[in-house]
């Protein structure tokens, strides 16, 4: 069977009636991205292949390996084409769309051919810088040095390119970036011109230099929203026979896609992925939509899944299965998040029922221990806000999120640390929960103090709410918090989980 590449698709006669291939012709290399993994190639790689596909841009990305080992060598050898699974339920049905992505013109790896690399900062047509490099890439590194064939870091490695166009085109200003970091950070365009700048001053590449960076580059914070779950391992000679061709880079991915860009939105007319039928919105202030994702998504498990794991469930799709915990999770974000978000309620409504349809794809397996992980910072970030918004809104305290801070401290019952985990028991069977190591003896020396009765259950959530350093407030504070949240323990220790999760969804 023959690899995919473009003298491949160039000779077949059809290709699978299922899949749909991007456009072959040549187009000059307008984008330069950091990155080859999964989530770019499922997410902006598909957008620009989709922008060319309608006529919208005409043109091609250029992938750097920003590490010393990555996947360029077969990106390469397949011409940079790769086959795309994007799959999920919308509205209510099972959707999948399968596609040869063929955006990319090519990959290069800096540390074999570091010429090359910089040969990119020369081409007039380069205009957008696109990134993932980790949540940890966006950061100074002291021992990055101009003279490095490359620099180890990612703004080390995207300074010399920015250097060396500068001063090939001589400071023209329309040669500067349009750059569009998507790694997981906070005002992440903010952070990584922050980063570039304080290179170029130890550097000492010059005031022109700097003042091009600021006044002729353009730095866009973003949001992004895609589970990209990657090469699909146990599917793959299925796939493999049903394509009729080898794909090492096949990657998959869920239907539902968010992309926000905050910055100049004259911008979004050079790179304009909101005309071509694509959930991306450009604006000058995405917070809004920030917290909306933190909030509602991200919420929806803090708030479930510590609980449901102790009802038995081990899956967000199997929650989102159960009667019980499906009710719990869809009445507090509608009930108690949503009322306290500063968006039209049909955005607000539209993205909650796009995320229940998410927890629910069959495609994607999301286990409850894996996002139990650090669940009280989780919890301090995506939940605790929403549930004082609402007391604050509402002038009392909101049933499901005041009981889902009861289930956190549940999950936390243990009274042994082993290997940095506390030691938990479900059903007779232990779980290991993953935290701050404070935390965990925390939980653990409170809980070995703790006899059950409701006076020792008030003391114990006391105890826990009174950690400023954990909360950012004496939550004790709270009027009628601590009395609630150590009624609904007490309720959860006598009654079991599932008798308690069911009295508080009534």
């Amino acid at each position: 069977m023959e690899n995919l590449s473009k003298s491949y698709l160039q000779s077949r006669a059809k290709i699978n009636e299922n899949y749909t291939v991007g456009t072959l012709n040549d187009m000059p290399e307008r984008i330069i991205q950091f990155g080859e993994g999964n989530f770019l190639r499922g997410f902006i790689d598909w957008m620009v292949d989709t922008l060319n596909k309608q006529g919208l841009f005409n043109g091609k990305v250029v992938i750097v390996q920003p590490i010393n080992r990555g996947l360029v060598k077969e990106l390469n050898s397949q011409d940079g084409l790769y086959t795309l699974l994007l799959r999920g339920l919308q509205n209510g049905s099972v959707v999948e769309k399968k596609s040869i992505i063929t955006s990319v013109s090519r990959g290069i790896d800096p540390y074999a051919d570091f010429k090359a690399y910089l040969k990119c900062a020369e081409n007039p047509d380069m205009r957008f810088v696109i990134s993932n490099t980790t949540e940890a890439g966006i950061a100074y590194n002291d021992d990055d040095k101009l003279d490095d064939e490359p620099p180890a870091s990612y703004p080390g490695k995207l300074t010399v390119f920015l250097y060396k166009r500068f001063t090939y085109f001589k400071g023209e200003k329309s040669k500067g970036m349009v750059i569009i970091p998507c790694e997981l950070i906070e005002q992440n365009g903010k952070t990584l011109k922050k980063v570039i700048v304080k290179l170029a001053e130890k550097w000492n590449l010059g005031s022109g230099f700097i003042d091009w960076i600021n006044n002729s580059n353009y730095f866009m914070n973003t949001l992004v929203d895609r589970i990209v779950s990657g090469y699909p391992r146990d599917e793959i000679e299925k796939l493999t026979a049903e394509m009729g061709y080898n794909d090492n880079l096949i990657d998959a991915a869920e239907i539902f896609h968010l992309f926000v860009i905050e910055g100049d939105k004259a911008k979004a007319q050079e790179l304009p992925l909101h005309k071509a039928g694509l959930n991306v919105i450009y604006t000058d202030n995405q917070t809004p939509y920030r917290t909306r994702k933190v909030r509602i998504l991200n919420g929806a498990h803090t708030m479930t899944v510590l609980g449901a794991y102790l009802y038995g469930k081990d899956t967000v799709g199997q929650c989102m299965d159960d009667e019980i915990i499906s009710s719990f999770m869809r009445k507090g974000i509608t009930e108690e998040v949503i009322p306290t978000l500063d968006l039209p309620e049909k955005e607000l409504t539209d993205f909650a029922s796009a995320v229940f349809e998410r927890f629910s794809n069959p495609f994607v397996e999301h286990m409850l221990m894996s996002i139990s992980l650090n669940s009280t910072s989780k919890f301090k970030v995506r939940v605790l806000p929403s549930l004082l918004a609402y007391n604050k809104l509402k002038g009392e305290l909101p049933d499901i999120l005041t009981f889902s801070f009861a289930e956190l401290i549940a999950f936390y019952k243990g009274t042994e640390i082993k290997d940095n985990a506390l030691i938990g028991n479900r059903n007779g069977k232990e779980y290991k929960t993953s935290d701050n190591l404070d935390v965990l003896t925390m939980f653990r020396d409170l809980w070995a103090s703790c006899y059950g009765s409701k006076s020792g259950i008030e003391k114990l959530v006391g105890e826990v709410l009174k950690r400023s350093d954990i909360w950012g407030e004496d939550l004790n504070d709270v009027s009628g918090l601590t009395q609630k949240i150590s009624g609904y323990l007490y309720e959860i220790e006598t009654n079991g989980i599932e008798d308690a999760i069911k009295a508080i969804i009534r």
